[in-house]
């Protein structure tokens, strides 16, 4: 069986514990699911015995009006990680920029289609943030740039003026710039992301998901946004026409029209509970990285296997053995409550 490198495979975890896992190593809202998109993903199960509806017309509507975007700007597809490697292949680029460490399935996808990819490194002494060093990385050949904000695993925000020059920068390269924008609504000053500017940079693809921000990544829904029609036709043809299911559907449409606020609610425990948790895990002797999202990266140093160590105690955490860049002794874990992540801090510190 193939090695599983992500986090959330709570399934495996359980076995191997024999007993119920309480996982931080799957980056959701600490709210959980809204009851609300639960019921219209379950009451949506009546139309199962007609195929989903291809062009996803409803849910692409509620995306329009949520995102401020045209419909026809808006593909969707079966979560965000199959919207990458749709896209990498609608791209079609001969070389491609990524930061290192950052999400695997960029680089996977890229290499997928025979793309060339560079890797730009971010350094641990600056809390891995993207410098203004990156613009001269974006060179004549580079044909594509997939960026994350916040990234994922340092949960570090990209500045919106550095995002600015970038995107020029890629103009005049005659290069596409993907944003991931995954973690956007659950971070510090989320604001609209680059959303409004899709019109005037048709050379500038968004990713989104409902995955994080609504804790349905069982679900699996994502989407991109960007201007240029011909690039989402071609990422559309690129696999098969019902990849989002009914229940899919109907949950997004109904996470934006009736809790369009759910990640708000999310955020505001968040800016609680994050300090909270950083300060414990500094306590314990571990560096952090001072994130901005819902999650936080750290290193305890020459300790390899503490996610073992963890799982005996009946928890999940994230190993960064296999970002780029890091090392096997850095970690990273979601927020929650603040009983669960009481918890987490006193386990961490019998596993040390």
């Amino acid at each position: 069986m193939p090695e599983y490198t992500h986090g959330g495979d709570l399934t495996g975890a359980e076995t191997a514990y024999g007993g119920v896992v309480l996982d931080f190593s799957a980056n959701l809202n600490p709210l959980g699911m809204p009851e609300r998109v639960r019921r219209a993903a379950a009451e949506s199960i009546v139309q199962a015995v007609h195929y989903p509806d291809p062009f996803c017309r409803r849910l692409k509507g509620a995306i329009a009006r949520h995102d401020g975007v045209a419909q026809e700007h808006i593909f969707c597809g079966n979560g965000a990680a199959d919207v990458i490697f749709r896209l990498a292949h609608a791209l079609g680029a001969g070389r491609a920029l990524v930061t290192a460490p950052t999400f695997s399935e960029y680089e996977q996808a890229l290499l997928r289609q025979g793309c060339q990819v560079e890797r730009f490194p971010l350094r641990p002494e600056r809390n891995f943030d993207l410098t203004e060093d990156f613009l001269e990385a974006v060179h004549p050949s580079i044909g594509a740039v997939f960026l994350c904000t916040p990234n994922n695993p340092t949960g570090r925000l990209i500045s919106q003026p550095l995002l600015m020059r970038i995107l020029e920068r890629c103009r005049v390269q005659r290069a596409r710039l993907v944003v991931d924008e995954c973690f956007l609504p659950l971070s510090d000053g989320a604001g609209t992301g680059m959303a409004p500017l899709l019109g005037e940079y048709p050379e500038l693809v968004l990713l989104r998901a409902f995955t994080k921000s609504y804790a349905v990544p069982g679900l699996r829904l994502g989407y991109a946004l960007c201007a240029d029609g011909a690039l989402l036709e071609a990422a559309a043809e690129f696999g098969q026409p019902w990849s989002v299911s009914t229940p899919a559907q109907a949950a997004g449409t109904a996470a934006l029209e009736e809790c369009p606020y759910w990640p708000e609610e999310a955020c505001a425990l968040l800016r609680v509970q994050r300090p909270e948790l950083k300060k414990g895990l500094e306590e314990l002797g571990l560096a952090v990285t001072p994130g901005q999202a819902n999650y936080l990266l750290f290193r305890a140093a020459g300790v390899t296997d503490l996610k073992e160590r963890l799982l005996q105690k009946g928890l999940l955490i994230r190993s960064c053995a296999n970002y780029n860049g890091l090392g096997g002794d850095y970690y990273r874990v979601c927020v929650r409550t603040g009983p669960e992540n009481r918890r987490l801090l006193a386990a961490i510190k019998e596993a040390l």
